[in-house]
């Protein structure tokens, strides 16, 4: 359903976060292909289950993610990605081989991930590239999800890809053409990310170090207008995280990540009944709100709520409409586990 444009609540009545809270169980489950998925429990043991998929790719989990959901009554359950924060082995390090760590393998993770930990079917929260995973993961096993929240939405087609790698250039020329000078050899209608996916994967470390300023230089700058949020959110993380972010996000977008183009737009009839809450914001110039749109079409038990305020770092209105969403699944009990 597409829906209206929320309004912005007063200071006083935002929802905040809930606090701080450790895990109670933590593990590195065995993927295959010498991967180790770190995961973590939160929150309620009996409580509703929730799985967050963090975006990216690459960027892993963060403790400020478990603080969106009620802990006396979700059992929240966070994961890295192949490849990225405390997972094995790292993309950080060049030694580590990319061909295991493509969207069909992480689709297989969460699914030995849910087996794992006895869970029957859990709703699914994340933004951003961990929209397009959600998406991918519902459409192939809608008999497992319950519900699903997405602040900031992607389906990685390759026309949003080149939006955000080229298109957007015309809001910062000056930018884009440092970035697109930092893949020496590539005009500016050539494939600027592969590019990059072949510098990070240089065996000179100097190389591969010059492409991540570059990249994350970039990625700055897009989101440069935005009022919330760090003002350097890509190129503040610590060095290795940076550099296993751009490898691993360089590879997903160079092949378009694994998906037919438009195919979790043309399959989203497979998500009826199951309930969804979009929140995109209107300020979002990496994603534009169009795709969260046609989403929203094409979903029948979707809800789309327009944020003014907010771009793709959010806002204090996102956080509160977010907190909101998972709150009110909350209320619609704990499936049985098994």
């Amino acid at each position: 359903m597409v829906d209206v444009q929320a309004p912005t609540p007063c200071e006083e009545t935002l929802r905040e976060l809930y606090p701080p809270i450790e895990p109670h169980d933590t593990g590195l489950l065995d993927v295959g292909d010498g991967n180790l998925v770190y995961w973590e429990v939160c929150g309620n043991p009996e409580g509703k289950p929730a799985l967050v998929v963090h975006g990216g790719p690459g960027s892993g989990c963060t403790t400020r993610t478990r603080r969106y959901f009620d802990p006396d009554r979700y059992r929240v359950v966070l994961f890295d990605q192949r490849g990225c924060g405390r997972s094995t082995p790292h993309a950080g390090d060049p030694a580590t081989d990319m061909r295991h760590n493509t969207t069909d393998h992480l689709l297989a993770d969460m699914e030995r991930l849910r087996r794992h930990l006895g869970i029957d079917h859990w709703l699914l929260f994340g933004g951003s590239w961990g929209s397009t995973l959600i998406l991918a993961y519902a459409e192939r096993h809608p008999e497992r999800v319950s519900e699903i929240v997405i602040p900031a939405v992607t389906t990685t087609r390759r026309s949003e890809i080149d939006w955000l790698y080229r298109g957007v250039g015309r809001f910062f020329p000056e930018e884009w053409e440092r970035f697109l000078a930092g893949a020496p050899g590539t005009d500016r209608d050539g494939d600027v990310v592969g590019a990059y996916a072949r510098l990070m994967a240089d065996p000179d470390p100097a190389v591969r170090e010059r492409a991540t300023a570059d990249w994350c230089a970039w990625e700055d700058a897009v989101l440069s207008l935005e009022p919330s949020g760090s003002a350097h959110p890509y190129g503040d993380r610590p060095s290795k995280a940076r550099l296993g972010l751009v490898r691993i996000c360089s590879h997903y977008f160079s092949h378009g990540a694994w998906l037919t183009e438009g195919a979790l737009l043309r399959d989203a009839g497979r998500l009826a009944g199951i309930p969804g809450v979009l929140l995109h914001g209107r300020q979002d110039l990496s994603s534009p709100l169009h795709t969260a749109w046609e989403l929203a079409r094409a979903w029948p038990t979707a809800r789309l709520i327009v944020l003014h305020d907010a771009g793709h770092k959010g806002s204090g209105t996102m956080r509160h409409e977010v907190i909101g969403a998972l709150d009110r699944f909350a209320a619609n009990g704990t499936p049985e586990s098994g």
